[in-house]
């Protein structure tokens, strides 16, 4: 792969070219398991670089459009054989841009390539219905229409699997794409484009600008050429995002925070919801949005739960993902790092009682990067800080109930609905779950993290603008139905 030039330097891609900011300016990209070293750097860009990004891209839709789907399908494909050549690379990129293990970064390329065969797929797919009409010499039916520019932002959390699962049914559906990373993941983003630009996409059907959020994305947010908005990322940025948006009519699409809740009631399989637990709470660090964040276990086997949790949190090995043996990395920047110590000091003075962790990690080889330890706290009231508000990070506040009921009030109790799950083998509690539960993803005997790329992805509440992601619900975002009725 070429996207380097000189001095590890990574350029916006804008109409099928490598190019330097106007700025003359770059940006940092540094490995959060060492803040010594420095991965690339990457554009300080412009609205002048925005500008000629979404000229670019609203030339090439023209052209892109009138493909057929299967025709932009192939391209799809093309690019997933690229990147399923150039996996470990853009793995271990990823893995030294954000931290999380080698293993998991592995896994998330593989679904990147997943998701843009599935994609691939839907460019065969039927695209509308024929609607009966009341004058019986006419012919009625739906057809979808793209947006034409869609504008994709990006976090660093899945920094492979969130700009595919965007920018992949955007251009099946014949939109074309103009994508701002996160900066602290943006030389992986450059790497996943390049694969776009080795399968022969057309010029201009997609373009990288990497910058600031104040002013690319919210270039992206204002600009009056993007029809279409999809974002990922904190709820105060998405609201931003939503509201300049509306003001100028054009649709978007955010994903934004959870508070994930895992009920463990007093007939669950315990060794499973401990196992399930760690995994959805302190893989990746906890940078998930999906992450478990609050476990809320009936009293009756609250103290077994809490121990069983306890011992199998302290196998956990820490340290650079890239290295063998290692289950969890490092948190992805330095401000992450500052906001989980910043809430563990808000749970012990709130009144929670901290049992596990609670510091910097500075074990061996550890003490340049951004380290924690898991974080576990008990004695934990629904009305705290650590109950209520997004962490972003290894970190677990438990909660004691006495029934199910009061578990499913408690895990309503916040402003978000992004998913969750119950251990569980009562049918009578399952279908309660399913059926109270507000949150766009409900699990049973199921980590609350992870969804599959086919399904539909998306939160209630304040997680998200209640648009779905994945799927074939992606079609709904993406595209615009017209009507058609034609008389002899």
């Amino acid at each position: 792969m070429t996207v380097s030039t000189q001095n590890n330097t990574y350029s916006n891609f804008i109409g099928g070219q490598w190019v330097s900011s106007s700025s003359g300016d770059v940006i940092k990209s540094i490995n959060p398991a060492n803040r010594n070293e420095v991965v690339g750097y990457v554009q300080n860009s412009t609205k002048e670089d925005l500008e000629h990004a979404v000229a670019a891209a609203k030339k090439a839709q023209i052209k892109w459009k009138e493909l057929s789907g299967a025709a932009r399908g192939q391209y799809l494909y093309n690019v997933a054989n690229v990147m399923e050549k150039h996996l470990d690379e853009i793995a271990e990129c990823a893995t030294r841009e954000m931290g999380k293990t080698l293993g998991e970064t592995k896994g998330e390329t593989a679904r990147g390539i997943a998701i843009l065969r599935y994609y691939a797929g839907e460019g065969m797919r039927k695209v509308g219905d024929v609607i009966p009409s009341t004058d019986n010499e006419a012919l009625m039916f739906t057809t979808r229409v793209p947006l034409g520019v869609v504008g994709v932002i990006t976090p660093w959390n899945f920094p492979i699997a969130i700009p595919i699962w965007k920018v992949a049914p955007a251009l099946i559906y014949g939109n074309t794409v103009v994508i701002k990373p996160a900066t602290e993941t943006a030389v992986t983003c450059a790497k996943i484009v390049e694969c776009f630009e080795e399968a022969g996409l057309p010029a201009g059907v997609i373009n990288m600008v990497t910058g600031t959020g104040s002013v690319i994305g919210q270039g992206i947010a204002d600009h009056s050429d993007i029809n279409g908005i999809t974002f990922t990322g904190s709820n105060g940025v998405g609201k931003r995002i939503g509201q300049a948006a509306l003001a100028r009519g054009a649709k978007y699409q955010l994903e934004m925070g959870g508070k994930n809740p895992v009920i463990v009631a007093a007939d669950a399989d315990i060794d499973l919801a401990v196992e399930a637990t760690i995994s959805g709470a302190f893989r990746s660090t906890g940078q998930k949005c999906t992450a478990t964040s609050r476990v809320i276990v009936q009293s009756e086997v609250y103290e077994i739960f809490k121990e069983k949790l306890l011992e199998k949190t302290r196998e956990i090995t820490i340290g650079d993902g890239l290295k063998e043996g290692i289950w969890m990395g490092p948190c992805a920047n330095e401000s992450q790092f500052e906001t989980v110590l910043s809430y563990i000091k808000k749970g012990i003075d709130e009144g929670a009682s901290l049992i596990y962790g609670g510091e910097e990690f500075l074990g061996s080889d550890c003490e340049n990067g951004f380290y924690v330890q898991p974080v576990i706290f008990d004695n934990v009231k629904t009305n705290m800080s650590i109950a209520q508000e997004e962490i972003f990070g290894p970190f677990i506040a438990l909660i004691k109930v006495d029934s199910v009921k009061e578990a499913l009030e408690i895990a309503n109790d916040v402003q978000y609905g992004l998913s969750a799950s119950i251990f569980t083998t009562n049918i009578s509690h399952m279908l309660s779950f399913i059926n109270n539960m507000d949150a766009g993803l409900v699990r049973i005997n199921a980590e609350s993290a992870g969804v599959e790329l086919q399904a539909p992805f998306g939160g209630m509440k304040q997680s998200s603008s209640h648009s779905r992601e994945q799927g074939e619900a992606a079609k709904e975002f993406f595209t615009s139905i017209k009507t058609v009725f034609i008389k002899g």
